[in-house]
């Protein structure tokens, strides 16, 4: 059974074909018009031997025809499909970014290195190029949490969501780790079998609520809190609007990497706390991750049809060679064969019915 992935290209058939053919209509009336300058047509067509009456035809037929299989291709006609089905044997893995506007400071002591949230995003990125087979949702957080994307399997949609990310996605300024827990808890599926795990990427300045607190209840429900901690310990100016962020004083207000406060998260919630300058930062939230038991989480099924657009393109193509090579003269090689003209005797009888007429009717001349 043959099905179409664009069936909506098929309106381009009632709109288009009607149009060459009235376009060709009005074309041929308009030369009937120019002939009939010239003579009766009866009189006039034998003097044009060279000119065929049914190739214009032809050439219309072949138009009409390669338009109809160009809007094929475009509908993709497909035949058949298979089924494709895959077990996800991993983790659940819930990430929260911080968001907050201290996550435009340097990463560094160099005020002039990459911000905080653009580490974050290359540690993330790593991360999730090494969670095959694992499922993954976003969470992002300042004074509130947000869900950036549900839980997925599919990495290349956590990469396009994480690409995203960006200090103005949340309309409430702060920190608030423990929100961002609470919603990831949430976030998880219901199963039991499967084990779970929470990433955090911050700079550690929580002040909207109690993170330990929220941690440790997560490590009750048996899901674990790793923290990565990204910034300066020796403090930063918060990048805005082309300056620094300052005071009601006018002095730059500096952000600091709250280590202390990270590690504290990470220990309430049975996790790691990974610095986010280190090297093997990845590597090592990885084997962490790599401790707990995998569990099949879902199966995934792909339908895969057999496309079918190939054969019309090839016929297509030919459609087109043929119009090319289509001439509305008569071929060269058939002129000796009298298919569609009259022979001479005709021709001669022709032409002198043509000066009859003339001279019976000299008002025509």
């Amino acid at each position: 059974m043959i099905n179409f992935a664009h069936p909506q290209y098929f309106y381009l058939l009632l709109l288009l074909l009607p149009a060459l053919v009235l376009l060709f209509l009005w074309n041929r009336r308009n030369r009937n018009k120019r002939l009939q300058r010239y003579g009766r047509r009866a009189s006039i067509e034998p003097l044009m031997p060279e000119v065929s009456r049914y190739k214009p035809w032809i050439r219309l037929a072949l138009e009409l025809l390669l338009l109809t299989m160009v809007v094929v291709v475009l509908a993709r006609p497909r035949a058949g499909s298979s089924k494709t089905t895959n077990k996800v044997h991993g983790i659940e893995v819930m990430v929260a970014v911080d968001v907050s506007n201290s996550m435009n400071a340097s990463s560094t002591d160099n005020p002039q290195d990459v911000s905080r949230l653009q580490r974050a995003k290359m540690i993330l990125q790593k991360l999730i190029d090494r969670l095959d087979n694992n499922k993954v949702g976003l969470i992002v957080f300042a004074g509130n949490a947000y869900m950036q994307m549900p839980m997925t399997s599919d990495a290349a949609s956590a990469k396009l969501f994480l690409n995203g990310i960006n200090t103005n996605m949340a309309p409430t300024q702060g920190t608030a780790i423990g929100s961002a827990i609470n919603l990831a808890l949430n976030g998880f599926s219901q199963s039991k079998k499967s084990q779970k795990a929470i990433i955090i990427i911050t700079d550690g300045e929580n002040f909207e609520d109690d993170a330990v607190s929220m941690a440790e209840g997560a490590a009750e429900m048996g899901v674990q809190v790793d923290v990565i901690g990204v910034g300066s310990t020796t403090g930063a100016p918060i990048p805005i609007d082309g300056g620094y962020l300052t005071d009601d004083s006018g002095n730059p207000v500096t952000t600091y990497l709250n280590e202390e406060m990270a590690q504290k998260i990470a220990k309430a919630g049975k996790g790691v706390y990974i610095s986010g300058t280190a090297a093997d930062a990845v590597s090592t939230l990885q084997e962490t991750l790599d401790k707990l038991a995998k569990s099949d989480l879902a199966v995934v099924s792909y339908t895969q049809h057999d496309e079918q657009f190939p054969v019309f393109a090839t016929l297509a193509l030919l459609l087109l060679i043929a119009l090319l090579l289509l001439l509305e003269r008569k071929n060269p090689w058939l002129k000796k064969y009298n298919f569609f003209t009259k022979d001479k005797k005709d021709i001669t009888t022709a032409n002198n019915e043509t000066i009859q007429d003339k001279k019976d009717n000299p008002g025509n001349q």
